[in-house]
């Protein structure tokens, strides 16, 4: 009996399951990079027109750590983004039903 399960989860084909799911990741990603990169890149020079603008030294920290805060923000949003297009074949390959033995 045991020996059923185990064959049957080996045969078991995800392309049903992962097939639509990439495809909705790669047209998510392909739209929402663009819009993200634009939106940091005028929220970066929003905060750095705000930083060159402030003439307490307390409002000119608060920009400043705003700036740096948003600069790590998108940069690890694309770090994540990479990885995950790097992880997404892998992950596809991984979900793929086995090759047939040959016997």
């Amino acid at each position: 009996m045991q020996g059923f399960f185990l064959s049957a989860a080996a045969e078991l084909d995800l392309t049903q399951v992962t097939a639509p799911v990439t495809q909705l990741l790669e047209a998510v990603f392909n739209v929402a990079i663009p819009v993200v990169g634009a939106i940091g890149a005028i929220f970066c020079i929003f905060l750095g027109l705000k930083l060159a603008k402030a003439e307490e030294q307390q409002d000119r920290e608060k920009a400043k750590t705003a700036l740096k805060n948003a600069i790590i923000g998108f940069a690890l949003i694309f770090i994540l983004v990479v990885a995950l297009r790097i992880a997404m074949p892998i992950m596809t390959e991984w979900a793929a039903p086995a090759p047939a033995a040959t016997v």
